[in-house]
């Protein structure tokens, strides 16, 4: 979660958004057919939104280690509350954007489910979500509708139902994140590629969907956290150096 957070703002809040895989390779086939499937088998599972589990109190002193260790005692507290309200947000689109602009004085990503959902199953090309109570949301199968570009800074793979019925969730967006490899996803849902295209613009501005397997164990949570921590602070101390 580097690049869009670098485009949102400045030094310390470079940080955000952006564990991003590095394995992701525009040149690895022709279409991206054959990652985007393996994709699907890879993230099989349930997950719910990453950052309300992560910044519970109990995991304060995981954010705390790395942030003084890299800034020091008397910065390092205050760099890592910035680092845990960066994503945690609760605002996109047209009130995002009233509320950040173009986000070049700073911004708080969205990274919650939205339009009811509470949690999203995938199931090989089936995907699926639930409400707070447990009542599905939404069901469809998707097949692969090629790669997208979220404003130039990230790249994914689009899946698209076509099932009628799906309103905002016609597509699926979905950047390389895997459990195994960043210990989370990132991906948008809507009913626009173009719209979901766009970062700072738009219906879905400001928002990109962190989630976590709701069978997450304290290692996972602890190297989610120890990651996110640790990317960002590298960004952040590579700035300041510049």
């Amino acid at each position: 979660m580097k690049r869009l957070i670098r485009k949102l703002v400045p030094f310390v809040l470079v940080l955000a958004l952006l564990m991003s895989c590095s394995a992701f390779a525009l040149g690895e086939a022709a279409d991206g057919a054959d990652e985007a499937a393996k994709l699907l088998e890879d993230i099989k599972g349930t997950y719910e939104p990453l950052f309300p589990v992560i910044t519970r109190p109990e995991y304060d002193q995981i954010w705390l280690d790395p942030c003084v260790a890299a800034m020091g005692e008397e910065a390092g507290p205050a760099v890592a509350e910035m680092l845990k309200a960066a994503c945690s947000g609760t605002i996109y689109g047209q009130e995002a954007i009233d509320a950040y602009g173009d986000g070049s004085n700073g911004a708080q990503f969205d990274c919650l489910f939205i339009n009811g959902v509470s949690t999203i199953t995938f199931d090989g090309s089936k995907i699926s979500g639930k409400d707070e109570n447990g009542k599905e949301v939404f069901s469809h199968e998707y097949t692969y509708a090629g790669k997208l570009s979220l404003a130039g800074l990230m790249e994914g793979y689009l899946y698209e139902t076509a099932d009628a019925d799906a309103g905002e969730f016609r597509y699926f967006y979905m950047m390389s994140d895997t459990p195994a490899t960043t210990y989370h996803l990132e991906f948008r849902y809507g009913s626009s590629k173009e719209d979901l295209a766009k970062y700072n613009e738009g219906p879905y501005a400001y928002w990109l969907v962190a989630g976590f397997p709701v069978d997450a164990d304290e290692a996972m949570i602890k190297n989610v956290i120890t990651l996110f921590c640790e990317e960002n602070l590298a960004e952040a101390q590579a700035e300041g150096a510049a």
